[in-house]
């Protein structure tokens, strides 16, 4: 005789604390490598928090493994179609907004480096409420543009990917400091 409170006979394995850290790592990883979007990672992050089973976990990562043959054909298939086609939403959202943003110019290269933020005494000040005092700097390093976040809180992004430490910029380039954004212009 069994009663209602008793456990099924084939218990559901809990995830242990390490798989979930291992998954909320690869997460961090591929959003750092820029394989994901911001809202793509944290909604990830928010299920890998939530998961009861390794399957679900291995869901959330799939596309993010570095391994070769890891997944089924169809899977491969299905994640690079879905890439395929949010490349397509996210061109066409970038070209858009490329011809409508203000066009920020380079300084001549022989200039010393641009400093950028809300302070009076940065070569660009930007009196937005998400630039910070000292944002970013751009320079000229070996005849290539950089731009550096100087820790700024709501970050800096270039093409839509935020900047840690310093990155490539060229002619063309979207550039964003907080929530203002430019089309980086030579002449």
């Amino acid at each position: 005789m069994t009663s209602s409170f008793e456990f099924p006979a084939y218990p559901v394995p809990r995830l242990s604390d390490a798989e979930r850290d291992r998954a909320l790592g690869q997460l961090r990883e591929g959003a750092a490598l820029g394989k994901l979007s911001h809202d793509t990672f944290l909604r990830r992050m928010e299920l890998a928090l939530v998961a009861r089973r390794s399957e679900d976990l291995a869901v959330l990562t799939a596309d993010l493994d570095g391994r070769e043959g890891a997944e089924s054909p169809w899977t491969r298939r299905l994640f690079g179609w879905v890439g395929r086609a949010s490349a397509v939403t996210v061109g066409v959202r970038r070209a858009w907004a490329a011809e409508k943003l203000p066009k920020l110019l380079l300084p001549h290269p022989s200039a010393q480096p641009l400093r950028i933020g809300r302070d009076p005494g940065n070569g660009l000040r930007l009196s937005h409420e998400t630039v910070s005092r000292a944002h970013a700097e751009l320079t000229v390093r070996d005849g290539v543009w950089v731009v550096t976040d100087l820790g700024s809180t709501n970050g800096t992004t270039v093409n839509g990917r935020r900047v840690t430490g310093s990155a490539l910029v060229r002619d063309g380039d979207q550039i964003g400091f907080g929530r203002m954004t430019f089309r980086l212009s030579a002449t």
